[in-house]
């Protein structure tokens, strides 16, 4: 099978499988979805959709957020990890959308990473899924899977992300991220990884991946 053969069959696959796709983290518009996202770095959007309706219920607009001290905003959602640092950032970005963006969510890479506790993979999900924008975040899963299937060598996910968009139509790139995604969670996960159920990687997955997983099951 080619590359491209390849790339059609996760394509074809991925489709059958969730023809219909939903977000990982709950919002209600681009600002929620900007801190829910934000929120989410080394934490599991899980854990972060616990969270985010106990700080939402109190701020859910840059305007509310801004009402609040740092300190508040770092009791609400300590539960999610690098407390700190994320609710400085979610108490800076917010007076920064006030005083230069109308109290609304810039539509550009460039505003959003300028935004404190912003970076790209961050401003990359906003603009897909929020503003239908085409973009590839690229997350763990996708790292993983890209490099179990031979579409990257995994050395960054600087590089997944070059190879992702240089392999798959733009026109595909939102939908397939969040698939990816999803399958990741559901049939390759890092830990208690069983092939059998993983038909993409089982069909198409890299060599040396394949010997490794059966060599670890002797």
């Amino acid at each position: 099978m080619t590359k491209k053969e390849k790339v059609a069959f996760v394509i074809d696959a991925l489709e059958k499988l969730y023809p219909e796709i939903p977000i990982p983290l709950n919002h209600s518009d681009p600002y929620t979805l900007l801190i829910a996202v934000l929120m989410s770095a080394q934490s599991t959007d899980v854990r972060v959709n616990q969270i985010t309706p106990l700080l939402f219920k109190k701020a859910k607009t840059p305007y509310e957020m801004i009402k609040l001290s740092a300190g508040e905003i770092r009791e609400i959602i300590k539960p999610v990890g690098l407390s700190p640092m994320k609710s400085k950032g979610i108490y800076e970005l917010s007076h920064i959308l006030i005083d230069q963006h109308n109290g609304e969510v810039p539509q550009s890479f460039e505003a959003l990473e300028a935004l404190p506790a912003v970076g790209h993979k961050t401003a990359s999900v906003v603009m897909s899924q929020a503003f239908g924008v085409p973009a590839f975040p690229v997350d763990t899963h996708i790292h993983r899977l890209m490099y179990r299937w031979g579409f990257t060598n995994g050395k960054n996910v600087v590089q997944t992300e070059k190879d992702a968009k240089r392999l798959f139509p733009k026109d595909k790139w939102n939908d397939l991220h969040l698939q990816i995604i999803w399958y990741g969670r559901e049939y390759c996960p890092a830990r208690g990884w069983d092939l059998e159920k993983d038909h993409i990687t089982k069909t198409i997955g890299r060599k040396t991946v394949l010997k490794e997983y059966f060599k670890t099951r002797g």
